[in-house]
């Protein structure tokens, strides 16, 4: 028997947005949906913006639970008064129902299987969508509010997109659609147009860290500026490292990046073999993604002349020597996307891992190099 496939909106080894008990962090966007609802300004469609993994899924699933869970106000003398949270209690019918993807007034889109069933669709496919479509079509149940949560839109394929869009500019009737967004820049136009926005900001330290705690995660207090800085503020984001060590990884990486513009091949050597050992694939994207982070933090010091909060030892002085001007800002800035398309590529045509990092390394070695010179 098949095992069963994993489910495409969960990271792995954490709780499942929909089994996310508190929300930390984003105080505001809830209130302002909270705003519209007891205004009777209900938009049917909000798309949930910000970095991945920093709390959109989950704001997706209180809001749908909310509206599914909150009585209609018929405007009689006993209605009740208007909420003041979102909050529905964990034992309420349609909060376990929903729990257990069991709920017939709520829709859950996401990539399904492939055509083999043999493993997940890299898209959402247009048959996706017009099964949601059917869906609503045939589930009026008792007339109430319905909900449809789509994770994500960056994962739909051409075809899908449009479909949504027809759906979204004759919405069915008492139906609210919470998009989950992580580049809505890159989504039509249209749809974005059809859309009231909610903006997810990242996280502080401190909600990071309560975040991550919920999760199953770790953080020591004196790590939680340097994992809010490597993460972006974002919790799911934040998980990964945490789970591949990627503090350590950092720091190696930085205790690396002082000997240059001499790189110490051993050191240099030593991670590359760490990259690319067996089951190490993911400990290879991490780094890859901790280098792209370095030289960005490189190119903002040289463009600004800030410096960032520490994200590992002596990282402000290493900043400040190797990108101390605009120049050298605009030279890791290109050498940052140049190596970013050429991880890509290297990774498509399954070019040996430490090799290509290796490569990676001495091609910041050489622009170090270039700008020890100028």
């Amino acid at each position: 028997m098949a095992e069963p496939l994993p489910e495409p909106d969960r990271l792995e080894g954490a709780p499942h947005p929909r089994e996310t008990g508190t929300l930390f962090g984003h105080a505001g966007p809830e209130a302002e949906f909270l705003a519209a609802f007891t205004s009777s300004r209900l938009h049917h469609a909000w798309m949930l913006t910000g970095l991945k993994g920093v709390g959109k899924a989950t704001l997706a699933w209180r809001l749908a639970r909310f509206l599914l869970a909150t009585p209609e106000d018929d405007g009689g003398m006993f209605a009740a008064p208007p909420p003041t949270t979102v909050d529905v209690p964990p034992d309420h019918p349609i909060a376990r129902r929903l729990l257990q993807l069991a709920e017939p007034r709520n829709f859950l889109l996401r990539r399904g299987p492939n055509e083999k069933e043999t493993a997940l669709s890299q898209t959402i496919s247009v048959d996706e969508v017009r099964r949601m479509k059917s869906f609503f079509t045939l589930s009026a149940t008792d007339g109430g509010r319905r909900t449809a949560i789509v994770d994500s839109l960056d994962e739909m394929n051409t075809a899908a997109a449009n479909a949504l869009l027809k759906l979204l500019e004759e919405p069915p009737e008492k139906v609210t659609f919470f998009l989950i967004a992580h580049q809505p820049a890159r989504l039509l136009p249209t749809i974005r147009s059809r859309c009231r926005e909610l903006r997810l900001a990242p996280l502080s330290p401190q909600d990071l860290a309560d975040a991550l705690t919920q999760a199953g995660g770790e953080i020591a207090p004196e790590d939680r500026t340097a994992l809010a800085e490597l993460s972006g503020g974002s919790v799911g984001e934040a998980f990964r490292m945490t789970n591949l060590e990627g503090l350590k990884l950092y720091t190696a990486l930085t205790r690396l990046f002082s000997t240059l513009p001499r790189l110490d091949r051993p050191q240099a050597l030593a991670l590359a073999d760490l990259a690319a050992a067996k089951g190490a694939t993911e400990t290879f994207d991490l780094l890859v993604t901790l280098i792209d982070l370095f030289l960005a933090r490189l190119a903002r010091h040289g463009a600004t002349g800030d410096i960032p909060p520490e994200a590992a030892p002596n990282e402000a002085q290493l900043l400040a020597r190797l990108s101390p001007h605009p120049h050298a800002a605009r030279a890791w800035a290109e050498l940052a996307q140049t190596l970013s398309a050429r991880a890509r590529r290297g990774k498509a045509v399954n070019l040996d891992p430490a090799a290509l990092l290796m490569d990676i390394l001495l091609k910041v070695d050489e622009t170090a190099g270039s700008l020890a010179q100028r």
